[in-house]
């Protein structure tokens, strides 16, 4: 079962649309800004050193607005991995509310971080990060 890592933040002014919501490309970023916080605060040292990863495809619901100000809750999970990519599930709400304002899965690509070429999902890497569609509360 996943295990969900959780970080909240304020919206800040720059992210704000001409429709005075958040852009949808400022959503992308925060999701992607999720994932990395996930895996600097989980993965040790040499395993940041030797790896690195990158998007290979996000399908992004965008189910409601985020507004001037709000403070924002991002939880993360994995999914399964394969091979060299892994999924990762992603969703932005609002606790001021209880509102969902996204709903994303990512793929995302091992690579080793001195090579820049894709790396195979070992054991090691499969216990850090655990692995599952359902996450653990």
């Amino acid at each position: 079962m996943a295990v969900v890592f959780t970080r909240t933040f304020r919206v800040p002014d720059e992210d704000i649309d001409r429709q005075q919501h958040v852009n949808n490309v400022a959503f992308v970023r925060y999701v992607q800004d999720t994932a990395v916080a996930h895996w600097r605060a989980i993965a040790p040292a040499d395993m940041q050193a030797a790896f690195t990863w990158v998007v290979r495809r996000h399908e992004i619901d965008y189910l409601r607005p985020g507004l001037p100000g709000d403070e924002l809750e991002a939880r993360t999970w994995v999914g399964e991995p394969s091979a060299a990519t892994w999924e990762r599930f992603t969703e932005i709400s609002r606790p001021a509310d209880g509102q969902l304002l996204v709903k994303c899965r990512t793929v995302w690509v091992l690579l080793d971080a001195t090579t820049l070429r894709p790396r195979r999902v070992d054991a090691r890497m499969t216990d850090l990060l655990g692995g599952g569609e359902t996450p653990a509360e």
